[in-house]
């Protein structure tokens, strides 16, 4: 295991790769991408199988695919911080002709991209996809994916889930990120969604509760325990409590800042509370 006071340090450059970005062009998700900061920081440097390098179609190593792509920069700043491509491309989020699009895409090769993403509640079908090809290759390593709790108010979210269970594919590790928030307000208020860990149950999952997704070692724990849970004929699904907007207080606990960039004045505050700890880019 990688020195939890490294991570950690990692966690608060991201937060500040993401502020960054979304304020320089005044645009972007950083509500979510605050609250899955810790998840992205353990997966890639402490959970995921990863080869040196990057090929599009994944064989000999573990793969993950975001589902809410919304929440781009983070996934491209643990990227860019993982290797995959340079700390100074983040200079180019949201700019035309970039290959760090709002939402992810593939058609410009960025490393680390694997499927476009961003139309909410295709993430699990993709997946699952991945995790059978996986299967009839005889790959035995893992697929990660995450999805935000208000996309499982898309319908295929279902269908995809019924089938995970019913084919066994059990070499999957989803995560749900349950922060209770969406772009119209809270997940409550817009369409609940009910007990989530007993509907993935009832459909036949495998299903661990996370109660803070914002604490890194209990995410590098729980990630290990889902790891370990494949392979046992049920797909694995966390359930991950997080708070959007973590780490900044005026931007926690509210929907507000899903989809908002926040002023100079606000990045500056914003700043520091969460001070440089690996250099910016």
């Amino acid at each position: 295991m990688a020195n939890i006071e490294t991570l950690e340090r990692l966690v608060v450059q991201v937060r500040r790769d993401i502020l960054r970005m979304v304020h320089k062009v005044n645009s972007g998700h950083p509500g979510g991408s605050l609250g899955c900061t810790e998840f992205f920081v353990a997966l890639y440097n402490e959970i995921m199988n990863l080869k040196e390098g990057f090929d599009m179609d994944g064989s000999g190593e573990d793969v993950f695919f975001l589902s809410n792509g919304h929440i781009s920069p983070v996934f491209y700043s643990v990227l860019a911080r993982r290797g995959y491509f340079s700390i100074d491309e983040l200079n180019t989020f949201r700019l035309i002709d970039s290959r760090l699009q709002g939402h992810p895409t593939t058609h410009e090769g960025l490393p680390g991209v694997r499927v476009a993403s961003g139309s909410l509640g295709q993430g699990m079908s993709v997946a699952i996809g991945a995790a059978l090809a996986k299967k009839l290759n005889n790959d035995d390593h893992l697929v990660f994916s995450l999805h935000g709790d208000g996309e499982l108010q898309e319908g295929q979210n279902w269908e995809a889930i019924m089938f995970a269970a019913a084919k066994k594919v059990d070499n999957l590790v989803a995560t749900i990120d349950r922060n209770g928030q969406q772009i119209d307000g809270p997940t409550k208020e817009v369409l609940y969604l009910g007990d989530v860990s007993e509907k993935f149950r009832v459909f036949g999952w495998d299903v661990l509760e996370l109660e803070d997704g914002n604490d890194l070692e209990k995410v590098i724990n729980t990630l290990r325990a889902a790891k370990n849970r494949t392979g046992n004929g049920k797909p694995v699904c966390i359930v991950m409590n997080t708070v959007m907007g973590n780490g900044v207080d005026f931007m926690m606990h509210t929907h507000a800042w899903h989809g908002k960039a926040p002023n100079d004045e606000q990045l500056q505050t914003a700043l520091a509370q969460n001070p440089e700890t690996l250099g910016d880019y």
